[in-house]
């Protein structure tokens, strides 16, 4: 917290594919993409995420991934941690319950982007929340798309529920 009451915020972006996609993408795609996103929020010393499971916290840069390609500061909010925790746990009842992740269309990245424009009115970068979209613009993401849907990406943490 900073002498204003206020949070910092800041997203902490992934690339899951740890390369791959930069290398393979445009032999198998057509298009150059420059990663597989998995993002999260870091506010209040935790770092707060979607994956199939539901709503995940861990500390910073704590999950099986290890450390952020990359770090956005979104800028600061002033909504307390209490007040937080209580928006998470009605998310979870609601939008983002284990039930509701989908790769291509409710995911990490979904997820973020609410969250950020929550705590700081700003949406997170397009060219995260636009990839799902890339992909299935191509013939290979369309063939794929079956088998792609039912991947669920879960890199660890805690359940904001208390659920495993």
């Amino acid at each position: 917290m900073d002498q204003t009451g206020s949070f910092p915020v800041k997203l902490y972006i992934y690339d899951l594919s740890r390369g791959m996609a930069r290398q393979l993408s445009p032999v198998m795609l057509g298009k150059q993409l420059d990663g597989i996103w998995h993002t999260a929020i870091v506010v209040h010393g935790k770092e707060y995420f979607f994956v199939g499971e539901g709503i995940n916290w861990c500390s910073p840069g704590g999950t099986p991934l290890g450390e952020p390609l990359s770090i956005v500061d979104l800028g600061y909010t002033e909504v307390p941690a209490e007040l937080f925790t209580e928006y998470l746990t009605s998310l979870t009842e609601s939008t983002y319950s284990r039930d509701k992740y989908n790769l291509f269309e409710h995911n990490c990245n979904t997820f973020s982007n609410e969250v950020a424009q929550f705590l700081t009115g700003k949406k997170i970068p397009s060219y995260i929340t636009d990839l799902p979209s890339e992909v299935l613009s191509t013939p290979f993401g369309q063939a794929l798309r079956p088998l792609l849907d039912s991947i669920v990406i879960n890199p660890g943490g805690n359940n904001i529920t208390g659920q495993r």
